[in-house]
């Protein structure tokens, strides 16, 4: 991508209103725009570092044997009615269709999904069963702040999985907290997980908590054994597990993990015939992953006073081609040719099966130091200069260390392609 032709590009200025540093940066940087209160358009940029969350949570999903569907966001008022929850969900957005019926624009989905298992599970040769999607969610949350952390319109992966019994339900419970693990690896941070209260949905669950001091959450960390509990569950001043000293912490929650309570299987005739033709109850869980709530916890914790850190997993692009002294046709000639070299793939080089995304700052006539302060802006891993100075060299930098390198264009390949 050429950044002359990308939309939009940096300001300089903060935007109004925004306090986080995530709305800030991420603003600023170009990756979403903020229509209202808790509701952003996602521009190119976003939308790459969002599809690139969505496709490591795919991958892990499916591991675990898990099946993409799409449910809709519009639900019928009538299923929510016969969960309590049309009165009892304080964030819920009620509409009205037509000829009078009430809407629901969906804050979650098991009112739509029992129900749709009810019509296809019958035996317990049709269990186990995973399910999952990712899916625009709404609440109507009275105090919408913090960019991508609390918002009124969100991104979001809900798994959810049917059993014949609990303990089998537990056991892929286990599976499904190690794939939370491995998913939050890739993505590039850190979390722990915490225990918590259920709520609405289950009596007891398990949060994932990025720690930092920007945080909107609660957490305790035991200092001798690492268990974590979130603020609502904790009493005392030592560890349930172990009895040790607890330290409070900030976090953002990024994941969530629990068993469902039986009442949406009974609501919804959700049962089915076992080996010895008995009807039985369906066991259930729930696993939910913040998609958007995830970018924005990335920038809270990846970032420094220039701009935004990128993991490389998520990056929109891996390299940033910084080109000066584009007016000389020499040099715009040799960043044009990196910049079309590198995203070619090679099929001689062992380590490199596809070509590298790049972007190519080609604004002409620019300074130096505005493009060095919109590439640390984005925030891209590797920056490499091209310019009258670097002669058949490139200068290479990495936007999360200081050190600047000199490599020829087969070093560069070497480097990003590791």
């Amino acid at each position: 991508m050429k950044y002359s032709r990308l939309f939009p590009k940096t300001l300089k200025q903060v935007p109004s209103g925004a306090e986080s540093l995530n709305h800030q940066l991420l603003v600023r940087a170009g990756f979403i725009h903020q229509e209202m209160a808790g509701v952003y358009t996602y521009l190119p940029l976003g939308w790459k570092v969002l599809d690139k969350i969505s496709d490591i949570v795919r991958e892990e999903m499916n591991a675990i044997g898990g099946q993409e569907i799409f449910m809709p966001v519009l639900h019928p008022g009538e299923n929510w009615k016969k969960t309590g929850r049309f009165k009892s969900f304080d964030v819920l957005y009620k509409l009205k269709g037509a000829g009078d019926k009430d809407l629901v624009l969906g804050p979650t989905h098991e009112e739509i999904i029992y129900p749709l298992l009810a019509e296809y599970i019958n035996s317990y040769k049709d269990l186990p069963l995973y399910l999952y999607q990712i899916q625009t969610k709404f609440r109507d949350e009275p105090r919408a702040k913090a960019g991508l952390l609390r918002g009124r319109e969100f991104l979001m992966k809900d798994l959810y999985s049917f059993h014949t019994d609990d303990d089998d339900r537990d056991e892929y419970y286990k599976k499904v907290r190690e794939a939370y693990f491995k998913i939050f690896k890739r993505i590039g941070i850190p979390v722990v997980k915490t225990k918590a209260s259920g709520g609405t949905f289950s009596d007891l669950s398990e949060e994932f908590q990025t720690l930092t001091p920007s945080g909107e959450d609660t957490v305790f960390v035991c200092s001798k054994c690492g268990a974590a509990f979130n603020e609502e569950i904790i009493k005392g001043k030592n560890c349930l597990d172990c009895g040790g000293d607890l330290k409070k912490e900030k976090a953002i929650e990024v994941g969530n993990i629990f068993p469902l309570k039986r009442a949406y299987a009974e609501v919804f005739n959700l049962y089915f015939t076992d080996k010895a033709g008995e009807k039985r109850i369906v066991s259930a869980g729930c696993f939910g992953l913040g998609i958007s709530r995830t970018m924005g916890a990335i920038v809270e914790v990846s970032h420094d006073e220039k701009g935004i850190i990128w993991p490389e997993s998520v990056a929109p692009f891996k390299v940033h081609i910084v080109g000066l002294d584009l007016e000389d046709k020499t040099v715009m000639g040799e960043a044009e040719k990196i910049y079309k070299l590198l995203q070619v793939a090679d099929p001689e080089r062992s380590r490199r099966t596809e070509g590298v995304e790049v972007l190519f700052d080609d604004r002409v006539n620019v300074s130096a130091g505005v493009k060095f302060a919109d590439a640390d802006l984005i925030g891209i891993p590797y920056r490499v200069v091209v310019s009258k100075k670097t002669g058949d060299k490139l200068e290479v930098k990495k936007r999360s260390g200081k050190e600047t390198m000199f490599k020829t264009l087969e070093q560069l390949v070497d480097i990003v392609c590791s």
